[in-house]
């Protein structure tokens, strides 16, 4: 049995897909009941829990082989960090109590740096927890994802101008479509490795600069949109009109700052690189509703 936590994210939904596929058996934990009719129809087992109520967590687990983690962030949470804090704290509880054989979390580049990266801190933390459990455990530290240009990507293509939080423009970004994670997911998942610890890293099949997601914007808007650096001294107004609470937006221009600096990257001569299939253009393709 592989019990699958965020069965209904990007990841979540594609890994249950290659693992059904491959006639592996799944229980899909759920939060809302009213989405379970998809996955039923998929020919998993059905389990609802809240991730923060680790009794009910435990009991979603019960008797799983293995168990893929994921935490999903809430970007309008006012205490974002000691709120995915208690999650972790609950995530750990219930995974020990249910002790299946794997844990396979979905990380982040950088999750090996215990400070100065903001939101991947949450990742490092998660990891940390998780290494103290007596189950093999497989850390996927995935690439930013392509579609969190999502964000900026629609307004650029009305404007002609996609700002950046990222520096230089010429700057190359390791990145990944969320749906490449959760096909590596599946297949580590399926894998027979009985190692202790695996670290892989997950990107796409090739890194892009801000130049070349303005470009790729551009192709399937059928107009010209240039990338412009965002002035640092912008960050946090922007973020917090854009929904963020203060407290992430916080965190988020901390992690850019990481990232300007070269901080956040594979890390140097741990794991493996597995990369995805999809490229940029591919992943932003339906985000912009494009026929191109």
């Amino acid at each position: 049995m592989h019990v699958i936590l965020g069965a209904t994210g990007k990841i979540g939904r594609t890994t249950i897909a290659a693992l059904r596929k491959a006639g592996a058996p799944i229980r899909a934990v759920l939060r809302d009941p009213s989405q379970a009719r998809e996955f039923s129809d998929l020919g998993c087992e059905i389990a609802i829990a809240d991730l923060h109520d680790r009794r009910a967590l435990a009991t979603a687990m019960n008797g799983a082989r293995a168990v893929q983690v994921i935490c999903p962030v809430d970007i309008r949470a006012e205490h974002a960090h000691s709120r995915m804090s208690q999650l972790i704290d609950s995530l750990g509880e219930a995974l020990a109590a249910a002790n299946p054989q794997l844990v396979l979390a979905i990380s982040d580049y950088g999750a090996e740096q215990s400070s100065g990266t903001g939101v991947t801190l949450i990742f490092h933390a998660l990891e940390a927890r998780l290494r103290k459990l007596p189950s093999r455990l497989i850390l996927l530290r995935s690439a930013e994802h392509m579609e969190n240009w999502s964000r900026l990507a629609k307004a650029a293509a009305e404007s002609g101008r996609l700002p950046s939080f990222y520096h230089p423009l010429t700057k190359l970004l390791p990145t990944v479509s969320a749906f490449d994670v959760g096909a590596i997911s599946a297949e580590l998942l399926l894998d027979n490795s009985n190692a202790k610890l695996r670290i892989v890293h997950a990107e796409g099949p090739r890194r892009y600069t801000p130049n070349d997601v303005a470009a790729a914007i551009g192709l399937l808007a059928g107009r010209s949109v240039v990338a412009q650096p965002l002035p640092e001294t912008e960050w946090r107004t922007v973020l917090i009109r854009a929904g963020l609470s203060e407290d992430y937006a916080r965190l988020l221009i901390e992690l850019y700052v990481a990232h300007n600096a070269g901080r956040i990257d594979a890390e140097s001569d741990v794991g493996e690189i597995r990369r995805g299939k999809i490229e940029l253009v591919d992943a932003l393709r339906p985000l912009l509703g494009a026929q191109r």
